[in-house]
């Protein structure tokens, strides 16, 4: 799966995640021994949301968020990072596919954070939240305590607890009041819709992305949900309200470019789109099927590759049933894409037909299907492909 919004270090990544993890723990340390007695001067704080462009990995499509707390009197100028990870941890793959995965808060000198984005070319938005000194003084803490080695991890889902609503949630709760957005007339997007929009120029990522995502992914998000990807909540925020005591105020107070954007070395993908190749192996499946009714013979290599390939999918969206991701259960795409052509693979090989009425009663409802959930590009081209094998060895008279 690819939904990773989160700060990653492709390069030389074992030091720099140390580096981080060392600044982490010198920072938890220094904000306790040195912790301020008396609340630091208000119009010396800013506390502001980062949000950073995406660049061209695709764990970045979309995008990541980040807390910057500077404190201009003495010198503190923090990023508070949730979105830490390893790939090198114990079964981190296997973690990620049941939803099992968790991620840390880094802290870095800010400094470090923008060189980071400049030399990926992104461009970060800083808002600076408009924060009365309590509340100022409130997150401060919140994030000392949240830096702390026994609770910087948390359960990272992609979807409804990452590094933007993590930082958008530490905001929220520093607030002595209520944030209003400006809600839209028309409602929100469904969640596959909204991912679609980072992974328009990356088929292949939104492929991977569509596969694993159920019917709960077309449903309409409430605006909370819809905050998931960093750009929507850096738009939210900057027309919300903080409404306390009977009164409105602006949630951000100043808006600026922290890192300006840069150039971006964008390498191509496959050069065939999902489409295409899907198009390509169903004109494979006619000419094959046109042969077969000529010389009524049966390439039975043909089928079991089929159903190697289908069943192999198949065995990764069956096991996104059980996922704690909550939009990957009721995939209505496990009709195309299931373990069950494994186990006829031996019946097919000796020319048994039970297997095709199976997986006809299975395209047939995978069909209907589509009517609920949006199917992953080129999935109904490769479904007609397997119709074609059904129809084959179904009608055919064979020597």
């Amino acid at each position: 799966m690819y939904f990773c919004i989160v700060k990653h270090f492709k390069k030389n990544f074992s030091i720099r995640i140390l580096i981080i993890l060392t600044l982490s723990v010198c920072f938890s340390t220094l904000v306790y021994a040195q912790a301020p007695a008396t609340e630091p001067a208000s119009d010396s704080v800013e506390v502001s949301l980062l949000t950073c462009q995406p660049h061209n990995e695709v764990y970045s499509l979309y995008g990541h968020t980040a807390i910057r707390y500077h404190d201009k009197r003495t010198g503190d100028d923090w990023a508070f990072n949730y979105g830490i990870f390893s790939f090198k941890k114990p079964y981190f793959v296997l973690r990620f596919l049941f939803g099992k995965t968790d991620y840390e808060l880094g802290v870095v000198p800010f400094d470090v954070f923008k060189r980071e984005y400049a030399r990926w070319g992104s461009m970060v938005t800083e808002q600076v939240i408009n924060l009365t000194a309590d509340e100022k003084q409130k997150i401060w803490k919140a994030l000392c305590d949240n830096a702390q080695p026994w609770n910087r991890t948390y359960r990272y889902n992609f979807l409804y607890n990452n590094c933007t609503t993590k930082a958008r949630d530490m905001i929220a709760s520093a607030i002595n009041g209520k944030i209003i957005y400006e809600e839209r007339p028309d409602g929100y997007p469904s969640f596959r819709q909204t991912i679609h929009s980072c992974n328009k120029n990356f088929p292949w990522a939104a492929v991977g992305n569509d596969l694993c995502l159920g019917v709960k992914a077309d449903l309409p998000t409430t605006i909370g949900e819809h905050q998931f990807l960093p750009a929507n909540t850096m738009n939210d925020f900057a027309y919300a309200k903080i409404y306390a005591n009977g009164n409105y105020r602006n949630l951000v107070k100043e808006t600026r470019m922290a890192v300006p954007p840069g150039v971006q070395v964008i390498e191509p993908e496959f050069p065939l789109t999902p489409t295409e190749c899907a198009t390509v192996l169903l004109i494979i499946g006619i000419l094959i099927f046109l042969y077969e009714k000529k010389s009524r013979k049966t390439l039975r290599w043909w089928d079991v590759t089929l159903m190697l390939a289908d069943g192999m999918a198949g065995i990764v969206i069956l096991a996104l049933f059980f996922s704690e991701h909550p939009t990957t259960s009721t995939n209505l795409q496990i009709f195309l894409f299931n373990p069950i052509p494994l186990i006829y693979i031996y019946s097919v090989w000796k020319g048994r037909k039970i297997y095709w009425k199976i997986s006809l009663a299975m395209l047939f409802c995978f069909f209907i299907g589509n009517i609920w959930q949006d199917y992953a590009e080129g999935t109904e081209i490769l479904a007609l492909t397997l119709l074609i094998r059904c129809l084959s060895n179904m009608t055919i008279k064979k020597k």
